[in-house]
């Protein structure tokens, strides 16, 4: 069994078994696992970040309506299928935070995006690995606030890893 694999099942029993899952009860009853792609090798990267030399203070707009504060840090550009892209990289509290919607959004993904927490490695660089690009609670329960990914962050690719839409 692959890391990713044994982090995948790791998840889908937190979801049907732990008090802080986001599924409800009933949900809970039916669950047979979250609905993932293939893990997809070329989707899995090391990318400088280009760093605003201004980190402005954003408020993102949420699922509910609410905002929740962010601070814009940079740029990562990268290549799906030949094909040039780039995100904008936003840091809290919590560490890096890349919120995005892909070609696949309303499609095979869920409508409103999906996110990255990609932590800085050793060498300076972001492990961007789209194979743990994760949907928000809100996709299972809009109980939940979520961030809504800025229009920056809107992707013309597909990027085909990571969650698919929630059965």
């Amino acid at each position: 069994m692959t890391q990713l694999e044994t982090f995948r099942n790791q998840k889908d029993l937190f979801f049907e078994t732990d008090q802080h899952s986001p599924l409800t009860a009933e949900q809970k009853s039916s669950f047979d696992g979250l609905n993932y792609f293939p893990e997809n090798n070329e989707l899995r990267l090391e990318l400088k970040i280009e760093e605003f030399e201004t980190k402005e203070s954003i408020k993102m707009q949420t699922s509910t309506g609410d905002v929740q504060d962010y601070v814009k840090a940079g740029k990562i550009h990268f290549t799906v299928k030949d094909e040039l892209a780039e995100l904008t990289v936003y840091q809290s509290h919590h560490g890096y935070f890349i919120p995005f919607v892909d070609k696949n959004g309303g499609k095979v993904t869920y409508g409103a995006g999906r996110y990255l927490d990609p932590p800085l490695l050793d060498n300076g660089q972001l492990e961007i690995d789209f194979n743990q690009a994760y949907n928000p609670y809100c996709a299972y329960n809009e109980n939940y606030s979520c961030p809504l990914p800025p229009s920056e962050n809107r992707l013309s690719v597909a990027i085909e890893a990571g969650e698919k839409n929630f059965k």
